[in-house]
């Protein structure tokens, strides 16, 4: 005797499955981060039918690759995310204020006249 002989014929049966089965979360993630994908909104408050605030958002969610493929690479150039752009800032920075310095140095120098250019060289 089977087991669903004195019943309605559920008991010991299974759910059919889809034959592809339920996509998990790291296939959901793959997929997206793959082809990518936008999320644009606005959102305005007005009072009175004057305009008080408007925020533009704008989202991209894709691959350093692809988003690289695409040509946005901004993060290499951000000193607080990449450790080449903040090298290449401080040496740009550090040039800068060794000029700012000379100058000074040359104004100061010019002020003092021929009198203080003798004290400070000797």
């Amino acid at each position: 005797m089977s087991e669903t002989s004195g019943m309605s014929g559920t008991v010991g049966r299974r759910a059919p499955v889809p034959a592809e089965g339920p996509a998990n979360l790291a296939d959901i993630l793959e997929r997206v981060l793959d082809k990518g994908i936008v999320i644009a909104g606005d959102i305005r408050v007005d009072l009175l039918d004057i305009e008080l605030l408007t925020i533009r958002l704008r989202l991209i969610v894709v691959s350093v690759d692809k988003a690289k493929e695409m040509g946005i690479d901004w993060w290499e150039s951000d000193p607080s995310l990449s450790s080449r752009a903040r090298r290449e800032e401080s040496v740009e920075g550090a040039g800068t204020d060794v000029g700012r310095l000379a100058a000074r140095v040359a104004e100061l120098e010019k002020r003092a006249g021929p009198e203080g250019r003798q004290e400070g060289s000797g």
